[in-house]
């Protein structure tokens, strides 16, 4: 019976996540009625989003395999908020048009940056991307040793709503869309299979140092789309506020299902992960649970997630 569960969830990685999530979506509303009152939807999603992004952005270093792993994600985000809030609105540069693009291209060379002392440079990939965390934390802090407020800006409306729409459809849903559309390219298929056996992909001629510098990359644009969310909900530069994303994003990854091994996963299973950690959030906020605890919350939902996906990925094939 235990071999037969572990091969269901082989198949379907997700169902933990999804079954965890339907239960604290109940939770939440016996404890907090009103989060699904009128209203609540629109500021529910934007507050969501920063979350949903972070989990989404960590997952192309853990499929890339070979221990891959990114914890600048969430320094990286509040950068982009920093630079965002103090360098570009207000500015020529501060449009849309203009801003977006300079902060994706910022987020995706942060990316590649830790890509390339990962896989040429062959940094261990917790020690790289720990450098780079403890580099943007420090750079975040001498830009804004104390919080600015930002002038107002096209970023609101992405806490809020785009029209009849919430904002948080456009910040959550434009790194699927992307993922979605390598999907339908031979670059999701050769991520997976460098992620789950290096060797045997570059003896196929992938060149696996650029799939994972790559992945790295990606991940990091993803990271600049975070941040950009992050500034639509506290609506300010703060050097500090990204503090919140740096465990709940690697609970979210292995909570949704995605081998932290590499391999196998996706960026929609690591937004069901993080919606639970949100949804966790919530209820404990809700309930009057201490700040404190609910960091030691996060972490016990990582290691039930981490000796799950152990279990499941790890089990003895079938002979």
């Amino acid at each position: 019976m235990r071999v037969h569960l572990l091969g269901r969830l082989g198949r379907w990685p997700t169902t933990p996540g999804l079954v965890f999530g339907v239960a604290l979506f109940v939770a939440n509303l016996i404890a907090l009625p009103s989060f699904v009152g009128s209203g609540q939807l629109t500021p529910t999603l934007g507050t969501l989003a920063p979350f949903a992004i972070a989990g989404m952005a960590s997952t192309p270093a853990f499929l890339s395999g070979g221990g891959g792993i990114d914890l600048s994600i969430a320094p990286l985000m509040g950068l982009i908020n920093i630079v965002l809030v103090t360098q570009l609105l207000g500015t020529p540069l501060g449009t849309p048009v203009m801003a977006i693009p300079i902060l994706l291209a910022l987020g995706a060379a942060v990316g590649a940056t830790n890509g390339v002392l990962i896989a040429r440079l062959r940094f261990p990939p917790v020690i790289a991307t720990l450098g780079t965390f403890f580099v943007l934390s420090g750079l975040d802090l001498s830009l804004v040793p104390n919080p600015v407020n930002e002038s107002a800006g096209w970023t609101n409306a992405l806490a809020g709503s785009v029209g009849p729409i919430p904002g948080a459809v456009f910040t959550v849903g434009g790194p699927l869309v992307l993922w979605l559309l390598l999907r339908r390219t031979a670059y999701d298929g050769t991520v997976l299979a460098v992620g789950d056996h290096d060797a045997t992909a570059f003896s196929a001629g992938v060149n696996v140092d650029a799939v994972r510098i790559s992945a790295y990359a990606v991940g990091g644009l993803i990271a600049a789309v975070g941040g950009i969310a992050l500034t639509a909900l506290i609506r300010s530069a703060d050097a500090q506020t990204f503090s919140d994303y740096v465990l709940a994003a690697l609970a979210a990854v292995a909570l949704g299902g995605t081998n932290l091994a590499g391999g196998r996963g996706g960026l929609l299973a690591s937004a069901i992960g993080a919606t639970c950690i949100f949804l966790l959030n919530n209820l404990l906020s809700a309930v009057n649970v201490s700040s404190q605890f609910i960091q030691v919350a996060y972490g016990g939902v990582l290691l039930v997630a981490v000796s799950l996906g152990a279990l499941v990925f790890n089990r003895p094939k079938a002979r």
